[in-house]
């Protein structure tokens, strides 16, 4: 993971800077599984309380340049700027970047119902709405493929360690093990 990329989404007076992140990740995890087989990272160097403007991959020289050969920024070339695949700096730090998933009452309810822990009137009655978490973390908002709905994803950037972890990482670019390089 020596090498990253940048692609920065540009101003536009139709789209927010957001619907264009969506998107653009939305196109990156299409591609990424197939072209990289879990050897390339993503992380958001602007994110704050959203994901900025700018989406990072990091990987090793070669899967970088085939993200870049493959067409698959249709659409989005007029929205973004695309930089070179460049070295990463000498001695930077490491972190994860993970997804984090809210443990909703629904599915809490769902399950128990599934394990036959609950019945369905206990599930109610012992999993209140109230029991909701509420997610404070920058996400990216996706079109999911195999159910047709929106759905979001909470992305945590993990501490800042000394050493990197290798590891492989998912659909999303996202891993709770496998770290980045930091700069």
């Amino acid at each position: 993971m020596d090498h990253y990329l940048d692609i920065r989404v540009l101003p536009d007076p139709e789209f927010g800077q957001v619907d264009l992140l969506n998107a653009l990740y939305a196109k990156l995890h299409r591609v990424l599984p197939a072209l990289t087989q879990g050897r390339v990272g993503v992380s958001f160097p602007a994110h704050q309380r959203t994901l900025g403007d700018r989406l990072r991959l990091h990987g090793a020289l070669a899967d970088l340049l085939n993200l870049t050969e493959v067409n698959w920024l249709q659409g989005m070339r007029d929205y973004i700027h695309l930089g070179e695949p460049a070295q990463v700096p000498d001695h930077p730090r490491f972190r994860t970047v993970k997804r984090v998933q809210a443990k909703s009452a629904h599915n809490k309810r769902r399950r128990s119902i599934g394990k036959g822990w609950l019945t369905e009137e206990e599930a109610q009655a012992r999993i209140p709405d109230t029991q909701q978490k509420s997610m404070t973390l920058p996400y990216a908002e996706l079109h999911s493929l195999s159910t047709g709905s929106r759905m979001r994803l909470y992305i945590e950037h993990g501490p800042l360690l000394d050493q990197p972890i290798a590891g492989l990482f998912n659909a999303y670019g996202l891993s709770p093990t496998a770290t980045i390089p930091w700069f």
